[in-house]
């Protein structure tokens, strides 16, 4: 028998991470001095104390956990005989990854007739979520393993996830954007559309001219792209829960049967992408083919 995991960076809400009977590991970040947070899906989280702490010029930090706090992640599931299925975040966002490579390692020898299999979303926030959330009901419904990591093969290649930031700084603060490039987009009023590339890393799709283009053009990639109404489509605010509305309403107008959810951005990838932040995510035919 094993037991389905995810990672906090998923994002998924934690109701529904216990509807589901997911295990998850919390992830770590800060943005009060000397006190380090873990993402807890929400059940605890002050949304509202982090990204104000932030707008007033905290800059959050997140971190990747050690070898040991992997360790006793899994050491439970193992000790009662149970394998461990583990849908994580992109490995391309984070160092984390080598700390869990050196922890199942070191497990494997003290358990070796248990085994963990990580399947990469090549995504993260609810695009990791949303995979995790499909996998889980699969699994539910009495599906094996070897057909849950099939199905996933497939359906990663169908997210079809766009965003915007605010505050192109916070992309050069964290790496995924130049100085000179953030500076001059900045002066321009250039919003960029992210999305992920084929690695799982962050790439630019296109780029908008100011705030409301760029709310448009997120809404018409759903509106066209969108060919799975039965899954759920996410629409992710950090800290703009009015232009999210506004961002739904575009999307609902055109295509009312959408099961569209709305929700915040938690505070470890909004430590990356900063408040303001708006993003639309679902499942189409194919994922987004990024400029570069």
């Amino acid at each position: 028998m094993s037991a389905l995991i995810c990672d906090s960076n998923c994002e998924i809400w934690y109701t529904l991470a216990e509807e589901l009977g997911l295990g998850c590991i919390a992830m770590p970040y800060t943005f009060r001095e000397g006190e380090e947070c873990y993402y807890d899906l929400g059940r605890n989280t002050d949304f509202k104390a982090f990204y104000s702490a932030v707008r007033a010029g905290t800059v959050p930090r997140t971190m990747a956990l050690n070898p040991e706090d992997y360790k006793d992640f899994f050491r439970p599931y193992f000790e009662r005989g149970e394998d461990v299925l583990y849908i994580s975040f992109s490995h391309a966002m984070s160092g984390t990854f080598g700390s869990l490579d050196a922890a199942l390692a070191e497990l494997k020898e003290e358990f070796p007739g248990r085994t963990c299999t990580v399947f990469d979303t090549k995504a993260i926030s609810l695009g990791a979520g949303m995979q995790v959330e499909a996998a889980a009901r699969l699994k539910n419904a009495g599906a094996s393993d070897e057909e849950v990591l099939a199905f996933l093969e497939t359906f990663r290649g169908r997210l079809g996830c766009y965003f915007e930031v605010d505050d192109l700084m916070h992309l050069k603060r964290g790496g995924r954007l130049s100085a000179a490039a953030a500076v001059a987009g900045t002066l321009l009023g250039l919003k960029p559309i992210l999305t992920f590339n084929e690695e799982g890393g962050l790439s630019v799709y296109e780029k908008a001219m100011g705030r409301k283009k760029a709310m448009r053009m997120l809404a018409e990639h759903c509106i066209k792209e969108m060919t799975a109404p039965e899954y759920p489509v996410y629409v992710l605010d950090a800290d703009c829960p009015e232009e999210g509305d506004a961002l739904a309403a575009l999307i609902r107008e055109k295509r009312p049967e959408a099961n569209i959810r709305r929700q915040t951005v938690g505070p470890v990838i909004g430590a990356h992408c900063g408040p303001g932040t708006l993003a639309v995510l679902f499942i189409g035919d194919s994922r987004p083919i990024p400029l570069k």
